[in-house]
């Protein structure tokens, strides 16, 4: 039957993961760090997941496609919430089934025994303003003028033991999840902040998780809005706390 379903572009996909967690129905998953549909049953064509794609790569179309079905999304969502009951791991390795990259559960505990842990007076703060939050900073602070800015997703200073002293110092800092917050706005005022102000340069801190993506686009759609021409820096962080990648 033709009907309204998602299409989703591969080529502007960045994998941040936002659209699996809108679908209420569960009919995306990330699949080698890209959004796939993972059957047409799953998919009631309202878009719902439009809205969360930070890039642009969501649409809707009109084609033939398999007839929504309120009983295979119950039982595909059954089987995802309670996999237990079926033959796969409760939170499995492969992407396929719609689990997260940044939802595994992981132990890292083996690393404590090769790290000497240093005195708290030994590791200053490099914070230098409050708040942090991206809903809560003020768009214009005396702070931001000639501003290094670093424009972080939250759990980078969780996962980076250097954070304060190679990611955080001489730098001004605004913090967000793009997965788990409320991003509708983050980009105006982000480009609302680096339009008003002196800021020098925009470094972007993120975890290497797919979802994580997001805030590299919200900073780069900023900058953009901004009309400003800045220096635009990525590092990218381990799940396991070490530098993957700088530039």
């Amino acid at each position: 039957m033709k009907r309204n379903i998602i299409k989703i572009d591969r080529e502007k996909c960045n994998g941040c993961g936002l659209c699996a967690s809108a679908c209420a129905e569960g009919a995306i998953a990330i699949v080698n760090g890209k959004a796939e549909l993972v059957r047409e049953q799953y998919c009631d064509g309202l878009g719902a997941c439009l809205g969360d794609c930070p890039v642009g790569a969501i649409s809707i179309e009109e084609r033939d496609a398999e007839e929504f079905s309120h009983e295979a999304v119950k039982e595909h969502l059954e089987k995802v919430k309670h996999p237990s009951i079926h033959s796969e791991p409760i939170l499995p390795k492969s992407t396929a089934s719609g689990v997260c990259p940044g939802m595994r559960v992981a132990d890292f505990s083996r690393k404590s025994a090769n790290f000497a842990v240093a005195p708290v007076a030994d590791a200053p703060s490099e914070l230098r303003q409050w708040p942090v939050q991206l809903k809560l900073v003020p768009v214009s602070a005396p702070y931001w003028d000639k501003a290094d800015l670093l424009v972080c997703a939250d759990c980078v200073p969780l996962a980076y033991g250097a954070f304060h002293s190679r990611l955080l110092s001489g730098k001004r800092l605004v913090l967000a999840c793009p997965k788990l917050d409320d991003c509708s706005g983050y980009v105006e005022k982000l480009a609302e902040i680096i339009r008003r102000n002196d800021i020098k340069s925009i470094n972007v801190a993120r975890m290497e998780v797919p979802c994580c993506g997001g805030m590299t686009a919200i900073a780069k759609k900023a900058l953009e809005a901004s009309g400003k021409n800045l220096s635009f820096n990525v590092i990218v962080i381990g799940i396991e706390g070490g530098l993957i990648k700088q530039a």
